[in-house]
């Protein structure tokens, strides 16, 4: 067993078909359906379920996908170490983010971090915020940054900055907005992100602080923020939004933002206690310390 066939297996298991997963590691159909079969032939085990053109996990197939993903996690670990050894002038930096951060905090501190350590190779996922926590705690990122509150007894949860909130709504919404009464904003359709994201708890929070009764109004579900905003702008109904999000379209006039003061929310960085810290997450936290908020 080779640490490719359990990085093959992880991605076929993922993707739940092969074709895709060969896409994803850049290697052929046929090398990637090799991998799996010498797996199962080799330790005498059906990993997965071929159904129709799909394919889903055995049981066994179930089991084995956590054990691989600790291996690969403690291969990665180990050659962190190594590369701690040389200084930062190698090494990867494996970050997460739920969307918010990810897509409008975190990128302007990774290309500092990336100027002032240019041979540091840093990757980034993106997910929702129990997302993020789940890959935190599972060891497969350095490090985890999220909007939502996290209570997982296995990870360290510091705040590093907080962010503005804003109801917004398209112009064609204005009346709604310039009234604010509840009966208007109960009536009127609200649009927001799934739940398990950092928004949507902020969202709930944030309705619930201006009186709207929750049992009562109308949601559309969307998977991101810019999803978000291009429903509004376009007369979807009203949402709350990260300053962040919406206040390119606040200033082009594509959206309104009502005149409410909304409770700030704070942005967290997660770590999990007991896996090895490496001097590349560790210098990546000691800029965002130095940078500070804003």
């Amino acid at each position: 067993m080779t640490l490719e066939q359990l990085r093959v297996f992880i991605a076929v298991a993922e993707c739940e078909h092969v074709t895709r997963a060969a896409g994803v590691l850049n290697l052929t159909q046929s090398a990637t359906s090799a991998a799996i079969a010498a797996l199962e032939e080799r330790h005498d085990v059906k990993l997965f379920d071929r159904i129709g053109r799909r394919i889903a996990l055995t049981a066994a197939g179930r089991a084995f996908l956590i054990e691989a993903k600790g291996v690969l996690a403690r291969a990665g670990t180990a050659e962190q170490t190594l590369a701690d050894l040389a200084g930062l002038r190698t090494g990867e930096l494996t970050l997460a983010a739920s969307q918010t951060v990810g897509s409008y905090w975190l990128p302007g501190r990774i290309i500092r971090f990336h100027h002032r350590y240019p041979g540091v190779k840093v990757t980034l996922k993106i997910g929702n915020t129990d997302a993020v926590a789940a890959i935190t705690r599972d060891g497969e990122v350095d490090i985890g940054f999220v909007e939502g509150e996290v209570t997982d007894p296995a990870l360290a949860v510091t705040r590093v900055d907080e962010d503005e909130l804003v109801i917004v709504a398209s112009p064609a919404h204005r009346v709604v907005l310039d009234r604010f009464d509840l009966p208007s904003l109960t009536a009127t359709p609200w649009v927001a992100r799934e739940t398990g994201s950092g928004t949507r708890a902020a969202f709930e929070a944030a309705v619930a602080a201006v009186g709207v009764d929750t049992a009562r109004r109308r949601i559309l579900e969307l998977p991101s923020n810019e999803a978000i905003r291009t429903a509004v702008e376009a007369g979807a109904g009203l949402a709350v939004l990260s300053r962040l999000v919406a206040g390119p379209s606040i200033a082009a006039g594509t959206l309104i933002a009502a005149p409410i003061a909304l409770p700030h929310r704070n942005f967290y960085r997660l770590r999990h206690k007991e896996r090895y810290e490496s001097k590349a997450a560790r210098a990546f936290v000691g800029m965002i310390d130095e940078v500070g908020t804003g």
